[in-house]
């Protein structure tokens, strides 16, 4: 670690819990931002700034003028960009020491597959079921941390997922996609909102990745920010879920 490298990163390395050793493995770590729209500005911008030294950034969009309200990796000179780029111009600006890895096509669980086999976390930051059940299967699968988000109208979500056999996934949570279309796009999100429950999520992956606390494993926060009011809901495994039941019994299988 250079003497610039120090300086940069003193704040947290001060932290006892956290130290140089945690400061190394940061800079050790690869993760894969998916989606980098509200939840994903934050995340990527944090993740970038603590020093984890690859990210993956993964989105197939590029910036509109309505995206400009809460995506703060995005400017306006930037409109029609693809979002990936726009990234990776805000996060090389912000911190040259990490290698910034784009992808710009759409997700499916073929080369979802292949980007998570890459990566020791990945932050699911998109705003749609379909990605959200293919970034838990693949997750699942790689046995991949998975810190999930979302955030609409006046009310957001955070869990993280560790991937093993015997913890709950986000098919435990949501076991059916349902037919309503839950996106900003057709319901609204007060700004900030995004930022809070991004932010948490970069805490969440920085601390996984680092062993630093405890974190939200098994654990579901809910915030309603009209009223600035958290709640917490403890999440346990469904012995029918399509997912993690099934890897869970397959391991227990192969142990035995």
């Amino acid at each position: 670690m250079t003497d610039d490298d120090l300086l940069r990163y003193s704040r947290q390395i001060l932290l006892p819990q956290f130290g140089i050793e945690g400061q190394e493995r940061l800079r050790e770590s690869s993760v894969l931002v998916v989606g980098l729209g509200g939840l994903g500005s934050p995340v990527a911008l944090y993740l970038a700034a603590a020093g984890v030294g690859r990210l993956l950034l993964a989105d197939f969009d590029r910036v509109d003028l309505s995206n400009l309200q809460r995506q703060i990796l995005h400017t306006t000179d930037r409109i029609g960009l693809t979002k990936t780029e726009s990234a990776r111009q805000t996060l090389r600006a912000l911190n040259p020491g990490v290698e910034l890895v784009t992808v710009e096509t759409s997700l499916t669980p073929e080369n979802l597959a292949e980007q998570v086999a890459k990566v020791d976390l990945v932050v699911e930051c998109s705003d749609n079921f379909a990605t959200r059940f293919a970034v838990n299967a693949a997750c699942q699968t790689a046995h991949v941390p998975l810190v999930s988000g979302a955030a609409i109208r006046l009310e957001g979500q955070v869990t993280a997922f560790s991937g093993q056999p015997g913890g709950p996934c986000y098919r435990c949570l949501y076991p059916d996609e349902g037919s309503i279309d839950e996106t900003c796009t057709a319901n609204g999100v007060l700004a900030p909102l995004v930022g809070i429950i991004g932010s948490i999520q970069a805490a969440e992956a920085i601390k996984i990745l680092t062993g630093l606390g405890a974190p939200l494993f098994g654990r579901l926060l809910l915030l309603d920010a009209a009223r600035m009011e958290w709640r917490e809901v403890r999440l346990r495994p469904d012995p029918a879920c399509p997912v993690c039941a099934e890897a869970a019994n397959t391991s227990a299988s192969i142990a035995s």
